[in-house]
């Protein structure tokens, strides 16, 4: 499964920001072993149900060390059976896009 995600504090810190509570939550993304990318609004996380939402957990407790109240936004594309789809799905759009005159 594919889950993209976004983590933070409900409030910011004195200087309006999340950066420092987000990059908690990504450490342990990334610590975790499995495929994963982050952009400027979400991480991306590839694996089987189970370790997935276990990291998405980890994450979010991460953020919560250093908040009262977070907001978690999460989405999944759930389809067994397939792997390497966080480079794959990209890449057949990306195909798409070539033939496009």
């Amino acid at each position: 499964m594919l889950v993209a995600f976004s983590v933070a504090p409900s409030g910011s810190d004195s200087s309006g920001g999340v950066a420092k509570a987000v990059a908690e939550a990504i450490r342990v993304v990334r610590e975790s072993g499995l495929p994963n990318e982050t952009n400027a609004m979400f991480t991306l996380i590839e694996g089987e149900w189970d370790e997935v939402m276990d990291v998405v957990k980890r994450a979010t407790e991460a953020v919560q060390a250093s908040a009262p109240r977070v907001s978690l936004v999460l989405k999944a594309d759930i389809r067994p059976g397939f792997t390497g789809q966080l480079k794959a799905k990209v890449d057949r759009v990306e195909e798409h896009l070539s033939d496009t005159p």
